[in-house]
This record gives structure tokens, sequence and C-alpha cells, in this order.
């Protein structure tokens, strides 16, 4: 044998192991250089579509604040047919004339207080536009500031300068009255012999804010037991549920 074999044999062993580990380097190098690709990320679900906006009544006792600037503006007084304990104060929203949802409150007898949220739910649903909506201690219990802003009330054992029946009465002293839209559905004033607040809406004629005998608003009232305009003068604001004012029986829905 000759004496350089054994060293051939070691070359060649030597240049079979580089070549193999230069191979499982290219490999590994290749598998590197082209990952699998990752894969895609789940796109986070749609967001549910907001609810539609709703009514949103809140029936609560009068606040002690509110019942202290009613007291002191001469809305309430000694002899006023009903108190404290027998009114309710109801929080709601409302579509205004901008097609906003705005935010009011009414103050009611406690025996029409379920109704006056359900009328108020149809003409919510309906979006019948109210142009505001606050109790008449915000315009210091003076009646006629109140309908020349335009303001939805309920409420008032007015003064006896201020426009009303007996207030023993009175469906607005005892609370079981509502005046809507005073510019839009004026009343007519025999001892003046004009319209107030304005003659301007007096022609019961369709147009935004106002209530017709058969409309949507009437219909939601008469439903509930209540009577549109019950005087022998147009008042075309006003909706009770009867003169002289006694605890309210109409129609309970379920």
């Amino acid at each position: 044998m000759s004496r350089h074999r054994p060293r051939l044999i070691r070359t060649a062993a030597l240049l079979l192991s580089t070549v193999l580990a230069a191979t499982a380097c290219s490999a590994a190098a290749d598998d590197g250089a082209t990952p699998a690709p990752a894969p895609s990320p789940t796109p986070p679900p749609a967001p549910s579509p907001a609810p539609p906006p709703a009514l949103d009544a809140e029936v609560t006792p009068v606040p002690d604040a509110q019942w202290e600037r009613m007291v002191a503006v001469g809305m309430w007084r000694k002899g006023c047919p009903v108190g404290r304990d027998q009114l309710r104060r109801v929080e709601m929203n409302y579509h205004d004339f901008d097609g906003r949802v705005s935010r009011g409150a009414l103050v009611v007898n406690a025996d029409v207080a379920d109704s006056v949220v359900r009328i108020f739910t149809d003409l919510f649903e309906q979006r019948f536009p109210v142009r505001r909506m606050q109790s008449v201690e915000a315009y210091g219990g003076d009646l006629d500031k109140s309908l020349a802003d335009d303001n939805t009330s309920a409420f008032n054992c007015r003064r006896p300068d201020q426009i009303n029946a007996p207030f023993a009465e009175s469906p607005h002293a005892n609370g079981r009255a509502v005046d809507i839209n005073p510019l839009e559905n004026p009343w007519q004033d025999l001892r003046k012999k004009t319209w107030f607040p304005s003659k301007e809406f007096s022609a019961r004629t369709p147009g935004k804010g106002k209530i017709l005998k058969g409309g949507p608003v009437w219909r939601s009232f008469v439903d509930e037991g209540w009577i549109w305009q019950n005087i022998k003068v147009a008042d075309y604001m006003h909706f009770d549920t009867g003169y002289p004012s006694v605890p309210f029986t109409g129609r309970q829905r379920p």
C-alpha cells in the first residue's frame, strides 16, 4: 500500500464533510430568506348601528330647587288646588324645529304623568317638532312671556293678573293641561279682539308644528282621553282632561 493512501482518504473525507456542511448552511439560509407568508389579521367586527333616539322620559317628584322657584314667582301659592306632592316633573326628549333632539320638562299632575309620557312618545316617534319645553318659572311665572317665546308648558296656578279660569277649576292650575307651540297654535283673546301671541299662524292650514283636528297630534291626545281647546273661543295650543278639572280617569293603554 502506498504510504500516501491514508492521507488521500482523510483528505477526501474532509472535503465531503465540508460540502455537506455548506449544503446544510445553504438550505438553512434559503429557509430564512423565504418565510411562509403570515396569515392576514382578522378585521375587527363592524360597529353596531346606534339605536334610534327615544323619548327617554323620567318622571320624578318636583325637585327642591325647582319648587322654590315656582313658589317664588307665584306659580304656586296658598289656595292653589294641588300641592307639590300631587305634581310630577316629566323630563323628556323632543325634536326641535332644527331637527335636533333636545331635552325639556313639563310639570303635570301625578295622575296624568303616565298619559303625558305616552302622548309625547307618539309625538316623538312622529318627529313632531316642538320649539321649546320648559316650566313657566323660567319666565318668572309670566304666562304671556312663555307663550310669546313659543314655549310648550303645562302646570301653572296662574296669578290673578294672568289669563285663567277660576284657578280651583282650571286644568292648568290642576296640572292637567298642556299648551303646545303657542306661536303656531295661538288662542283668540276676545277681550282684546286679537290673537295671542300672533295672528300669523291662526289659519288652521297644515304647517310645521301646527295642530289640526283629526291630525296625528290631535289623535295622540284624544286617544288618551284628552280634549282639544276645551273653551268657546279658539285656543289651538291647548289640550286638557276636562273642565272643571277632576282626577283623571281617561283611557289607560297597556
